[in-house]
């Protein structure tokens, strides 16, 4: 089947167009082909957001014709001068006004979705970006454009002092500054800033995304960073087992957190092939954080947790870090990433507060404007 035909074919599907045969044919064919069901899925996902994009550009206009027929400074006026004209006010415009708080909620619905507060995940399973208290207290941010919004970062000794939007955690792939995270804490970023466990910041960009399997790499872009030392940790890219110690790093608050658990499935959700499931405590802001075995090595990247099981947590594959740092090295000549495959580290024999002394330095808070 060739690109145009699984095009087709897929369109056919989701429009409910297949016959009950062909129906059963294709979806055996996205079991069996694992190629076919990931383009599959990406072909979803586009087409998902071009309805966003029709129901925004929709919204749009309502609400302008709405602003169009209702004179609100007028309204204003007569309102302070004669409070008596709410009745009237009401009566005369009770349908459009109506109309307006309908259209309002959808767009306060809309913003909850495109925010990430409704997670686009399996339900059951809840992302695990934190959104900052303070953002969502000042929500009139919302309107300010991407200059605005940068214009007012203030960096005083490379410590930023203006509430972002979301946080979560990534951790160093190499000492030159790229990073890794979750594609969910950047999804719709406009900025892009990361703070190392002394509160020094630095301007980051991204420089790849793989949505299928919820990851980003990021790249510190900016003139302070001089650098990080030899990366502690080795990326372990065969399975480990279940019952494996495991343990991560991540900022659920300002602070990074440290949290122990064990690995109690080789699948995640539902049978995911693609993360382990966890017997570890993670909370909002630990999605992009790094799953270490006792020894050192990463084996995930913490990404989501069951909500009807607080103790119950998931992260993605080490295996898929090597196929996303392949796919950039790939891409482009200019961003070439050396994972440390080692079998030793400068983690592997040392106590717990050993180690995370040594780690603090490079796992880093992901700050979302």
């Amino acid at each position: 089947m060739n690109e145009n035909q699984l095009i087709e074919m897929t369109e056919r599907y989701l429009n409910g167009e297949l016959s009950n045969e062909e129906k059963l044919h294709f979806e055996k064919l996205c079991q069996e082909n694992a190629a076919i069901k990931s383009r599959v899925e990406e072909h979803l996902h586009f087409t998902g957001l071009i309805k966003q994009y029709g129901a925004r550009v929709e919204l749009e206009k309502r609400l302008n014709d709405i602003h169009q027929e209702i004179d609100v400074h007028a309204l204003t006026e007569e309102l302070t001068v004669h409070p008596s004209w709410v009745v009237k006010l009401w009566r005369n415009h009770h349908s459009k006004i109506s109309v307006a708080a309908s259209v309002a909620i959808f767009a306060m619905m809309v913003t909850l979705y495109a925010t990430g507060y409704f997670s686009k995940n399996t339900p059951g399973v809840t992302e695990l970006k934190r959104e900052v208290q303070s953002y969502k207290n000042a929500t009139e941010k919302l309107n300010h454009s991407t200059n605005e919004l940068l214009h007012e970062i203030k960096v005083n000794g490379r410590h930023l002092t203006t509430p972002s939007k979301f946080d979560g955690t990534g951790f160093a792939l190499t000492s030159t500054g790229y990073l890794i995270t979750n594609y969910h804490v950047v999804r719709g970023a406009d900025s892009l800033y990361v703070q190392n466990a002394t509160g020094d910041s630095y301007h980051a960009k991204l420089i790849y995304s793989e949505p299928m399997h919820d990851i980003a790499i990021l790249k510190i872009d900016d003139a302070a960073f001089s650098g990080l030392g030899t990366i502690p940790y080795t990326f372990r890219k065969n399975k480990s087992d279940v019952g494996e110690e495991v343990y991560t790093i991540g900022y659920p608050r300002d602070d990074y957190v440290y949290d122990r658990g064990y690995l109690s499935s080789s699948t995640g959700f539902n049978g995911d092939t693609t993360t382990y499931q966890l017997s570890l405590p993670v909370n909002p802001g630990n999605s992009g954080g790094p799953l270490l075995d006792s020894k050192g090595n990463v084996i995930g990247i913490v990404n989501g947790k069951q909500m009807q099981n607080e103790s119950v947590s998931f992260a993605i594959k080490s295996s898929y870090i090597f196929k996303a740092v392949q796919s950039v090295t790939n891409d482009t000549t200019a961003n070439t990433i050396l994972l440390n495959t080692s079998s030793k580290n400068s983690l592997a024999g040392l106590s717990p507060k050993q180690q995370i002394k040594k780690l603090n330095n490079y796992v880093f808070m992901v700050k979302v404007y």
